[in-house]
Protein backbone atom coordinates (compact mmCIF):
# COMPACT_ATOMS: atom_id res chain seq x y z
CA UNK A 1 0.00 0.00 0.00
CA UNK A 2 0.89 3.76 -0.26
CA UNK A 3 0.32 6.39 1.73
CA UNK A 4 -2.26 7.81 -0.65
CA UNK A 5 -3.74 4.56 -1.08
CA UNK A 6 -4.29 4.01 2.71
CA UNK A 7 -5.74 8.03 2.41
CA UNK A 8 -8.33 6.89 -0.23
CA UNK A 9 -9.36 3.61 1.49
CA UNK A 10 -9.99 5.80 4.09
CA UNK A 11 -12.07 7.59 2.90
CA UNK A 12 -14.07 5.51 0.81
CA UNK A 13 -14.51 3.36 4.60
CA UNK A 14 -15.58 6.53 6.29
CA UNK A 15 -18.43 7.27 3.43
CA UNK A 16 -19.38 3.73 2.73
CA UNK A 17 -18.18 4.16 -0.68
CA UNK A 18 -16.99 0.95 -2.15
CA UNK A 19 -14.44 0.46 -5.02
CA UNK A 20 -16.74 -0.28 -7.56
CA UNK A 21 -18.68 2.40 -6.93
CA UNK A 22 -16.40 4.88 -6.54
CA UNK A 23 -14.18 3.33 -9.70
CA UNK A 24 -17.60 3.85 -11.93
CA UNK A 25 -18.04 7.22 -10.52
CA UNK A 26 -14.73 8.49 -11.58
CA UNK A 27 -14.39 6.75 -15.49
CA UNK A 28 -12.12 4.60 -14.19
CA UNK A 29 -11.67 1.01 -14.01
CA UNK A 30 -11.94 -0.95 -10.35
CA UNK A 31 -8.84 -2.90 -11.24
CA UNK A 32 -6.91 0.35 -11.85
CA UNK A 33 -8.61 2.06 -8.39
CA UNK A 34 -7.42 -1.17 -6.80
CA UNK A 35 -4.16 -1.39 -8.58
CA UNK A 36 -3.79 2.40 -7.26
CA UNK A 37 -4.59 2.26 -3.73
CA UNK A 38 -2.55 -1.34 -3.01
CA UNK A 39 0.37 0.55 -4.50
CA UNK A 40 0.96 -1.38 -7.95
CA UNK A 41 0.45 1.10 -10.36
CA UNK A 42 2.49 4.64 -10.18
CA UNK A 43 1.84 7.49 -8.56
CA UNK A 44 -1.56 9.19 -9.42
CA UNK A 45 -1.42 12.28 -11.24
CA UNK A 46 -2.58 15.79 -9.99
CA UNK A 47 -5.55 15.69 -12.67
CA UNK A 48 -7.30 12.63 -11.15
CA UNK A 49 -6.17 13.46 -7.56
CA UNK A 50 -8.34 16.86 -8.01
CA UNK A 51 -11.48 14.46 -9.28
CA UNK A 52 -10.34 12.28 -5.85
CA UNK A 53 -11.07 15.38 -3.69
CA UNK A 54 -13.64 16.88 -5.93
CA UNK A 55 -15.57 13.59 -4.82
CA UNK A 56 -15.24 13.55 -1.53
CA UNK A 57 -15.66 16.94 -1.45
CA UNK A 58 -12.12 17.60 -0.11
CA UNK A 59 -11.13 21.60 0.66
CA UNK A 60 -8.26 23.37 1.74
CA UNK A 61 -6.04 21.47 4.42
CA UNK A 62 -7.25 18.19 3.26
CA UNK A 63 -7.15 18.89 -0.32
CA UNK A 64 -3.76 19.64 0.03
CA UNK A 65 -3.27 16.66 2.18
CA UNK A 66 -4.34 14.15 -0.83
CA UNK A 67 -1.82 15.72 -3.20
CA UNK A 68 1.17 16.13 -0.30
CA UNK A 69 0.27 11.99 -0.29
CA UNK A 70 0.16 11.43 -3.71
CA UNK A 71 3.24 12.98 -4.29
CA UNK A 72 4.95 10.56 -1.77
CA UNK A 73 3.30 7.54 -3.40
CA UNK A 74 5.52 6.78 -5.90
CA UNK A 75 5.84 2.79 -5.70
CA UNK A 76 8.88 2.22 -7.35
CA UNK A 77 11.14 5.04 -5.68
CA UNK A 78 14.37 5.78 -7.12
CA UNK A 79 17.17 7.80 -4.63
CA UNK A 80 19.86 9.57 -6.66
CA UNK A 81 22.73 9.37 -5.04
CA UNK A 82 25.50 11.24 -7.44
CA UNK A 83 27.24 13.84 -6.12
CA UNK A 84 26.66 12.55 -2.41
CA UNK A 85 28.64 10.64 0.08
CA UNK A 86 29.66 6.93 -0.26
CA UNK A 87 27.36 6.53 3.09
CA UNK A 88 24.50 8.27 1.62
CA UNK A 89 25.03 5.88 -1.76
CA UNK A 90 25.65 2.65 0.79
CA UNK A 91 22.21 4.14 3.32
CA UNK A 92 20.22 3.92 -0.21
CA UNK A 93 21.44 0.69 -1.76
CA UNK A 94 21.49 -1.08 1.41
CA UNK A 95 17.72 0.27 2.14
CA UNK A 96 16.42 -0.79 -1.14
CA UNK A 97 17.75 -4.16 -0.26
CA UNK A 98 16.14 -4.62 2.95
CA UNK A 99 13.43 -2.71 2.95
CA UNK A 100 11.33 -6.06 3.11
CA UNK A 101 12.48 -7.02 5.86
CA UNK A 102 11.61 -4.10 8.33
CA UNK A 103 8.86 -4.64 10.27
CA UNK A 104 6.34 -1.82 11.03
CA UNK A 105 7.91 -0.53 14.45
CA UNK A 106 11.27 -0.34 12.69
CA UNK A 107 9.70 1.42 10.19
CA UNK A 108 8.28 4.42 12.57
CA UNK A 109 11.67 4.68 14.35
CA UNK A 110 13.49 5.09 10.68
CA UNK A 111 10.18 7.82 9.55
CA UNK A 112 10.57 9.64 13.21
CA UNK A 113 14.47 9.60 12.94
CA UNK A 114 14.50 11.34 9.59
CA UNK A 115 12.06 13.89 10.33
CA UNK A 116 13.69 14.48 13.78
CA UNK A 117 16.64 15.14 11.88
CA UNK A 118 16.43 16.47 8.48
CA UNK A 119 12.50 16.56 8.44
CA UNK A 120 12.27 19.33 11.17
CA UNK A 121 11.24 21.58 8.19
CA UNK A 122 9.13 18.64 6.06
CA UNK A 123 6.14 17.54 7.82
CA UNK A 124 5.10 14.25 6.67
CA UNK A 125 1.99 11.86 7.02
CA UNK A 126 1.51 10.22 9.79
CA UNK A 127 0.20 6.83 9.92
Amino acid sequence: MTPFGVKVRLLRKAREVTLKMMAGDLGVSQAYMSALEHGHRGRAGPGFVMQICDYFDLIWDEAEELKRLAALSHPRAVIDTAGLSAKATHLANLLAERIVELDEETLDWMLDEIRGHAGRRLKGPTF
